[in-house]
């Protein structure tokens, strides 16, 4: 085995058996944190180094357990595991926000045997979480892709509902409800394609789907759409997102915004791309995404809870990436990569942000907010950089991939490209009034002047002169933010940054890993070797 193929298997090994390690000590929380913080930084550096290697050497392929030339012309059998330039750039941004995310939860004091916040189980099952991401960003097959999926879903019902309140129940029971709607779908799909073709392997897909005739082609990435568009909460299928992670806490809210919608679009781009690139359904997914844009940013626009709102955004700025998918052409796939990436990291920067909100004001709804920014300096600029890059404002990221984007769908031409054009522009100046709505009432208007401002929990200054009327989870920690969560907050804002900065490397990269998605020849012919 070369260097290469060594390191492939490692993003999920080692979580995995960290997530075992950390089990075992859980009466010893400092070893669990410490064991977390260690195994997800070297997950970075493998990630890191995969990344290099895909973009050096093309596409690298593991057949665990040497299975790929087992049968000759049957295709590989068993797992196959690969890494091309797109899976590559998901695992090293997933990687980053996981280790961050991590450091922010540890920064937050939550503390073992707190009735609350049983962090014995919450190490672990964050480790099974970054497996399972990571399991679905290499599976070179559709029925790991669905392992990955179910692990993503134990792992997330398990942090969903941390604490075990009324509401994170019911929230946790919702989202596995509909998880498990989309499943089955997955699974009923599977089970067509494999009644269709004999295999499962997305290389050996990519041939043999050419000899299905056309509807049944177009009735298999019907059903693996559906089921893919739940994960990624495309509309109609996103009623559950706004409903599921507002109540989680502020650690698991970012890293399931940031990260497992994400999980779907990857997997819709592989489906899209490597398995039915004939475009059969492309104006469906273009109409899916402007309804999505729309509906999404409007759904944040009603919103006075700023996690609702931000959750809305999230479903929002999905439709750009699916717009981008849809599209079929080499600028508007090269922006859709570069977006997942932005929005990964200020989607989960902004939840992130949010729980320092509450750490510092002792709430989220901006009903109950004001004088942030003079209460807290520092906290108003950590909103507002991730939150003018999610509004599209040059020259942040966010306005780079828009504008890709844009102008992706303005080479296409059609009636219909033009109109996503004009629905990503209204998205962008709507998400923009958003965010400057949150700046207005939460940061920079009075506290008095605020509805229901005299039930805040006091802030760091003398601002508060009415009798609490509210019990806060935590009281006692309200008016602080502590260190070890703003680092990792700071740390994602300059990630962000990053891809500002340096934007033409970056979107250079997107678009050799865009055509290397287009172009199937290079993924086929390193899994199943020369047809």
């Amino acid at each position: 085995m070369t260097l290469a193929t060594t390191l492939i298997p490692l993003p999920v090994l080692l979580p995995t058996l960290g997530a075992a390690t950390t089990l075992i000590a859980g009466r010893r929380p400092r070893l669990q944190r410490l064991l977390t913080l260690v195994v997800l930084s070297v997950v970075v550096a493998v990630c890191g180094a995969l990344l290099y290697l895909a973009d050096r050497d093309g596409t690298l392929v593991l057949h665990v357990g040497g299975w790929g030339q087992s049968v000759p012309g049957m295709g590989p059998l068993g797992i196959t595991l690969v890494v091309d330039r797109l899976s590559a750039l998901m695992l090293v941004v997933s990687a980053i926000v996981l280790l961050a995310v991590v450091f922010y939860a540890i920064g937050q004091g939550v503390r073992d045997g707190d009735e609350r916040q049983p962090v014995s189980i919450f190490m672990p099952t964050y480790l099974v979480l970054s497996a399972g991401v990571c399991m679905a960003f290499l599976a070179g097959d559709l029925f790991n892709l669905f392992v990955g999926f179910e692990v993503l879903l134990a792992a997330s019902f398990v942090l969903l509902t941390v604490g075990a309140s009324k509401d994170r129940v019911r929230a946790g029971i919702s989202y596995v409800m509909v998880s498990m709607v989309g499943s089955l779908i997955f699974l009923f799909g599977l089970a067509l394609v494999y009644g269709a073709t004999g295999t499962l392997n997305l290389a050996e897909l990519s041939v043999r789907l050419d000899d299905v005739s056309g509807g049944v082609r177009s009735a298999m990435f019907a059903v693996l759409l559906v089921a893919f568009g739940i994960k990624a909460a495309v509309f109609p299928l996103s009623a559950w997102l706004p409903d599921s992670y507002p109540t989680a806490p502020a650690p698991v809210t970012a890293v399931f915004a940031g990260l497992l919608t994400k999980v779907g679009v990857y997997s819709i781009i592989r489906a899209h791309s490597l398995l039915f690139p004939d475009g059969g359904l492309d104006p469906v997914l273009l109409v899916a995404a402007l309804l999505t844009m729309l509906i999404g940013i409007l759904g944040a626009i009603a919103q006075s809870d700023i996690k609702r709102l931000l959750s809305f955004t999230l479903v929002s700025h999905i439709g750009y990436m699916v717009f981008g998918i849809a599209l079929s052409n080499q600028l508007g796939m090269s922006g859709a990569i570069y977006y997942v990436a932005h929005h990964i990291l200020v989607q989960t920067t902004l939840f992130l942000v949010v729980g320092l909100i509450e750490r510092q004001a002792g709430a989220s709804t901006m009903d109950r907010l004001g004088g942030l920014a003079a209460a807290s300096p520092l906290l108003a600029f950590v909103f507002v950089i991730p939150a003018l890059n999610l509004g599209g404002i040059p020259p942040f990221s966010g306005f780079i991939g828009k504008v890709a984007l844009l102008e992706a769908g303005a080479q296409d031409g059609s009636v219909l490209a033009w109109t996503l054009v004009a629905g990503g522009v209204v998205t962008s100046l709507l998400t923009l009034y958003v965010v400057v709505r949150v700046w207005t009432k939460a940061f920079w208007r009075s506290r008095a002047d605020a509805p229901e401002g005299h039930l805040s929990a006091a802030l760091p200054s003398a601002l508060l002169d009415e009798p609490e009327d509210i019990q806060f989870v935590d009281r006692d920690h309200v008016g602080r933010m502590p260190a070890g969560m703003v680092g990792p907050t700071g740390a994602l804002i300059a990630a962000g940054l990053a891809l500002t900065v340096l934007a033409g490397p970056i979107f250079a990269y997107s678009e050799r890993a865009s055509n290397e998605v287009l172009d199937r020849s290079e993924y086929i012919t390193a899994v199943v070797g020369p047809r």
